[in-house]
């Protein structure tokens, strides 16, 4: 009996622009690695799961990359950030901001997975003080939440760390919140239950 070929489960997406979209092309693509009864799950995080063989990882990545999809692992990630429409325009709510926090954070390995999300004005739509790590535009400056839970009847928003951030200073307390919850956090370990473990004294002492 021949023995199955082992697979691999990849997380894809069209990337940060206005809204989760997949074009004709990169819908080919995914097609061509698929079974004809083969299904592409769809997640609320703005990403499309595909199980690959292992064999065709490296053929798959590539030709995902030409055709403009992002590939992302699956597990105890950073997840792709997930964001608003950017309705107002890329530059007002902050598109290339949202860009670069994605390359800075999508794939680092955590204690558990984390979802990072980013919306460009008060609106929330990207939800992001009921995710992980949220992220908020408002007018020039940015502010940050972490430790938003959005299920169970224990669903709560997160603690603002931070308000009215310089892109930059937002770059550093982000990926230093995350250092923090990587080397600190016990395995498995939701965002929500690192934060409320920490005094938020003690945690804003680690972060500046």
């Amino acid at each position: 009996m021949e023995a199955t070929e082992k697979t691999i489960k990849l997380a894809v997406n069209g990337g940060i622009g206005f809204g989760s979209k997949l074009n004709a092309r990169q819908l080919l693509v995914l097609a061509k690695y698929m079974e004809e009864d083969q299904e592409l799950e769809l997640t609320t995080f703005q990403q499309l799961y595909i199980e690959i063989p292992e064999s065709r990882k490296d053929e798959a990545l590539a030709e995902f990359e030409q055709a403009g999809l992002s590939c992302y692992p699956v597990g105890s990630f950073v997840k792709s950030l997930r964001t608003c429409n950017f309705c107002k325009g890329a530059e007002e709510e902050g598109m290339p901001v949202a860009i670069e926090l994605n390359k800075r954070m999508a794939g680092k390995p955590v204690p558990f997975t984390l979802k990072p999300a980013y919306t460009g004005c008060p609106v929330g739509c990207g939800e992001p003080l009921i995710n992980d790590i949220g992220i908020m535009k408002i007018k020039d400056g940015y502010n940050l939440y972490a430790g938003g839970k959005s299920k169970g009847q224990d669903a709560a928003a997160g603690t603002m760390l931070f308000e009215n951030l310089t892109p930059d200073e937002l770059y550093q307390k982000v990926d230093r919140l995350i250092e923090i919850y990587s080397e600190q956090g016990r395995k498995r370990e939701q965002m929500h239950k690192f934060i409320s473990r920490f005094e938020k004294d003690e945690l804003m002492e680690l972060l500046n």
